[in-house]
């Protein structure tokens, strides 16, 4: 489960950490979202301080349609509030609810809580260290 920031990141920065664990996610793994994580993505890749890096406006839309489907969508059935910002705890809900193997994320609010429930909370970084060594 990756959060919407780090998706954002890698859209932003190609060949940059974020961009390559985003890559070996949808090519070896299975990504998991939900109705409110893919508002929150669209909600902040469509305001206008993204303009001056995604033109045009189609190419954000192409960005949310890839995500969309090639992730495995998830209604979440947990209510969890244990997040220091509130807003973060939509992510752990998810990978609750979708049975995540991790939530990648560079917010120190998610990642201070790792593990969550047995759920690895690491770095596109440490989620690429863990993925190579993996194949």
């Amino acid at each position: 489960m990756f959060d919407s920031n780090v998706i954002i990141s890698a859209s932003l920065t190609k060949n940059s950490t974020s961009s390559k664990a985003v890559i070996v996610a949808e090519d070896h793994h299975t990504m998991v979202l939900s109705e409110s994580l893919i508002e929150e993505f669209s909600r902040t890749i469509l305001k206008i301080k993204f303009d001056r890096y995604f033109r045009p406006l189609d190419t954000r839309i192409e960005i949310i349609s890839r995500y969309s489907n090639r992730a495995e969508w998830i209604i979440p059935t947990h209510n969890i509030s244990v997040c220091r910002d509130p807003n973060d705890n939509k992510f752990l809900d998810l990978a609750l609810s979708g049975e995540a193997d991790c939530i990648v994320t560079g917010d120190p609010d998610l990642l201070i809580l790792n593990p969550f429930e047995n759920i690895p909370i690491i770095t596109p970084r440490k989620f690429l260290d863990l993925t190579s060594t993996v194949k």
